[in-house]
């Protein structure tokens, strides 16, 4: 599966490669497969966004 965004791809190769230097909010990666890490680590960084933007829809349908 490829990663979404550099920060999630970068994030990966921290976890694959240097688990140590990983963020506290970043330690549940540590879960993941080593081939799951790669895979994600893997993916090009050519194209993808700085940061995973939001949907645009609303959770909330209802108007009023």
């Amino acid at each position: 599966m490829p990663a979404v965004s550099k920060a999630q791809q970068t994030a990966m190769a921290i976890a694959e490669h240097e688990p140590g230097k990983l963020y506290d909010r970043n330690k549940g990666l540590l879960q993941m497969s080593h081939s799951q890490l790669h895979d994600f680590a893997a993916t090009p960084r050519k194209g993808l966004p700085q940061k995973k933007g939001k949907k645009k829809g609303s959770a909330f349908f209802g108007d009023g």
